[in-house]
C-alpha cells in the first residue's frame, strides 16, 4: 500500500511545469535611490526616451527603472489614502473634541445657575393656605 502511495507522489512531482527563474531582488545604491526619488518629484511618468536615459546614467536595466516607478507609484497611492485617512480622522476628533467642550460648557453654566442664589427672585411671596 505505501508503494502505491509514493507511485502517486512520484506522479504528481513529474508533472510539475518547469519554472520561469526570477531575478533576485535589486538592492538600489543610495545614489541611484536619490536620482529615481529626484526624477520622480516631477515626473511621474517617464517616456521610453527618459527611461532609456536613466537607465544607462544609473546603470540600470529599462525593466528595473519601469518597475521602479511602478512601485513608487503604487506606493504614493497607499500614502496618499493613509494621509486621507489621517485628515479624516482629525476632522472627526476635532469635532468630537468640540462637542465635549460645549457640553462641558453647558453643564459648568446649569451647575452655576441652580448653585447660584443670586439668580433667584428675591420678590417670591409664599402663601399657605389653611
Amino acid at each position: 500500500m505505501e508503494q502505491h502511495g509514493q507511485n502517486h507522489l512520484n506522479l504528481f512531482n513529474s508533472r510539475q511545469q518547469p519554472k520561469k527563474k526570477r531575478k533576485s531582488r535589486t538592492a538600489f545604491t543610495n545614489h541611484q535611490i536619490f536620482e529615481l526619488e529626484k526624477r520622480f518629484l516631477y515626473q511621474k511618468y517617464l517616456s521610453p526616451a527618459d527611461r532609456d536615459e536613466i537607465a544607462s546614467s544609473l546603470g540600470l536595466t529599462n525593466a528595473q527603472v519601469i518597475t521602479w516607478f511602478q512601485n513608487r507609484r503604487a506606493k504614493l497611492k497607499r500614502d496618499m489614502e493613509e494621509l486621507k485617512k489621517d485628515v479624516e480622522s482629525a476632522k472627526l476628533l476635532t469635532a468630537h473634541k468640540s462637542f465635549l467642550e460645549n457640553v462641558q460648557d453647558l453643564g459648568i453654566l446649569k451647575k452655576k445657575a441652580i448653585i447660584n442664589d443670586d439668580d433667584c427672585p428675591k420678590n417670591l411671596v409664599v402663601t399657605t393656605e389653611k
